[in-house]
């Protein structure tokens, strides 16, 4: 009997800033929009299926800069109830992925703005591709 493969790549064609902060999402989001000039507003929460857990909600906001044609997101790391989006990077509390982002000066300039909020002990760019569970950021 012939067995058939199916092999796919998962599209991991943005930019992953990982930040530590304390502060609630709608908080973060209130500081990062005064900082950078970005419009974050909640939007449905990023879903996703965890076998001990069932499903479990992360709070996302975003912002779509369409004269860029940029899409930003602010995804929480852990669950409205309970669960680890990634579950590698437990000490960071928050996930910025931005979109059809390609220049390096602007991001900087975001991360700049981002580490100098008082209340975000770190920010920093990681590579998607080196996660375990880069999947779970897919939506």
């Amino acid at each position: 009997m012939n067995k058939l493969v199916l092999k796919y790549e998962l599209d991991l064609d943005f930019v992953l800033i990982a930040i530590t902060s304390p502060l609630r999402d709608y908080r973060l989001c209130y500081f990062i929009n005064k900082a950078t000039g970005l419009n974050l507003h909640k939007v449905a929460d990023h879903e996703i299926g965890m076998p001990p857990l069932g499903l479990v909600s992360f709070s996302r906001y975003a912002d779509f800069d369409e004269a860029a044609e940029t899409e930003y997101y602010l995804l929480a790391n852990r669950g409205v109830e309970s669960g680890v989006l990634v579950p590698e990077m437990r000490h960071s509390d928050y996930f910025m992925i931005i979109k059809n982002f390609i220049d390096d000066e602007d991001l900087e300039m975001l991360l700049e703005h981002i580490v100098a909020i008082n209340e975000v002990v770190a920010a920093s760019e990681i590579s998607p591709e080196k996660l375990k569970s880069k999947e779970n950021l897919i939506f």
